[in-house]
C-alpha cells in the first residue's frame, strides 16, 4: 500500500470547512449526543436518522435518562430504525457509565472501546469529535476514500485492511482531529460514493488520488464479495378480534431477540394450514384474507414473506396455545408496543 500523502490534511480540512453538511450533531460537544448519532448512522441513512435522533434526545436528553428508561420505552423510541441490539447496547453503556464513571462520559478513545456496542470506529469518531484525541475513525467511506486515494488492491473487507488504514492515518491526524476524521467521513458520503460513480470533478483530493489519475475509480476499492443470504420462506398473520391484535414475544436470542412480533410461521402456508395454525394457538378463525407478499432483508437473512388477515373469536383473552401470543387493545399497542422493521410492510393493517 502507497503512503498516505500528508498534503491530504489542509485541503480536507479547508474542504469540509466549507461543504460540510448542516447536521444537527454537529452542532454540539456533547460526547453523549454525538456517541447516539453515532449509533443510530449505523446501517441507516442520514435523512432517516434525523426524526429519529430529535426524538430520542426529547426522551433521554442525557446517559442517566437513557440508563433508567424501561426496555419497552426504549425500544418504542427506536422502532423503525431496525437492529435493535443497537439500541440494547446503548442502555448497557449507559448503565456501566454510570455505574463505573459516576455518569460522567468516558474521554478516551480506549476506554470508550470497552463499552457494549463501541468498536474502533465509533471510539474514534467520539473521542475525536468530543474530546479532540488524535484517533482514527475508518468506517466504510473512509476506506474508500483512502484505497482510491492510494490506489491499493486491498479487499477492503478484511479487518487486517482496516487496520493498516488506521495505522497510516494515524500519524496525519492534525490538532483538529474531529473535523479531520468527519472531513474524510464526508467526503466519502458526499463525494467518493461507490460503485465506481465518484464525483471527482468536486474532490479536493483528485490531484493526489491514484485511483483517480489511473482512471480507475470503478476499479477500487476493493472487497471480496459476501456470502449469499439464507432464504426463509415465512407467513405472516395479523389476527384481531375486533379491537385487539395479537402479538408475541420472541426468544431472548436469536433473530430479533426479545422483541416483540406479528404471529408467524415457517414456510408458506396454504388456507388449510393456515387455519390449523391459528387454531394451534388458540384462536377461533372466523375471517380470513389474503394480503401482499412482502421481503425483509437482514444482514444475512432474506425473508420472503406471505401474509393473511384473520379475525377471530372475540371471546378469548391472554395468553393462548402454548403462550407465545396475546391480544393487546390497538390503541395500546400503537402507543407502547414497537413491532420490527422486519413486519413494517404489515403495520400499515393495524
Amino acid at each position: 500500500m502507497k503512503k498516505i500523502p500528508s498534503e491530504i490534511v489542509p485541503l480536507l480540512l479547508d474542504w469540509y470547512k466549507k461543504s460540510k453538511r448542516d447536521l444537527p450533531w454537529r452542532k454540539t460537544s456533547d460526547p453523549y449526543c454525538i456517541w447516539l448519532s453515532e449509533i443510530m448512522l449505523q446501517q441507516t441513512r442520514v435523512e432517516a436518522v434525523k426524526p429519529y435522533y430529535k426524538r430520542f434526545l426529547e426522551a433521554c436528553p442525557n446517559v442517566d435518562a437513557l440508563a433508567k428508561i424501561p426496555e419497552e420505552g426504549l425500544f418504542k423510541l427506536w422502532e423503525g430504525l431496525g437492529y435493535y441490539s443497537r439500541a440494547r447496547n446503548l442502555q448497557k453503556a449507559a448503565k456501566i457509565i454510570q455505574s463505573e464513571y459516576g455518569g460522567v462520559f468516558p474521554n478516551e478513545y480506549e476506554t470508550l472501546r470497552r463499552l457494549p456496542g463501541i468498536g474502533d470506529y465509533t471510539a474514534g469518531a467520539v473521542s475525536s469529535i468530543a474530546f479532540g484525541e488524535r484517533v482514527p475513525a475508518v468506517d466504510g467511506n473512509v476506506l474508500r476514500v483512502v484505497a482510491r486515494l492510494t490506489g491499493t488492491d486491498a479487499d477492503i473487507a478484511l479487518p487486517e485492511t482496516k487496520k493498516a488504514f488506521r495505522k497510516e492515518l494515524l500519524p496525519l491526524i492534525p490538532k483538529e482531529a474531529g473535523d479531520f476524521n468527519q472531513s474524510l467521513i464526508e467526503l466519502g458520503a458526499t463525494v467518493c460514493l461507490p460503485n465506481g460513480e465518484p464525483n471527482c470533478n468536486a474532490c479536493p483530493l483528485a490531484p493526489l488520488c491514484r485511483a483517480y489519475q489511473e482512471e480507475k475509480t470503478g476499479e477500487i476499492p476493493k472487497r471480496s464479495k459476501k456470502k449469499p443470504r439464507r432464504i426463509e420462506e415465512r407467513t405472516v398473520l395479523i389476527i384481531e378480534d375486533g379491537e385487539r391484535t395479537a402479538l408475541g414475544k420472541r426468544p431472548d436470542k436469536g433473530l430479533l431477540a426479545g422483541l416483540f412480533e406479528l404471529p408467524n410461521a415457517e414456510g408458506h402456508l396454504n388456507e388449510n394450514e393456515l387455519l390449523a395454525f391459528v387454531r394451534s394457538l388458540g384462536f377461533e378463525p372466523l375471517q380470513w384474507k389474503r394480503l401482499d407478499d412482502a421481503k425483509h432483508i437482514f444482514t444475512h437473512v432474506e425473508w420472503r414473506m406471505i401474509a393473511y388477515s384473520v379475525r377471530v373469536s372475540p371471546e378469548f383473552d391472554e395468553a393462548h396455545g402454548d403462550g407465545r401470543y396475546f391480544l393487546v387493545d390497538n390503541e395500546i399497542l400503537h402507543r407502547d408496543y414497537a413491532i420490527p422493521s422486519a413486519f413494517s410492510a404489515y403495520t400499515k393493517y393495524l
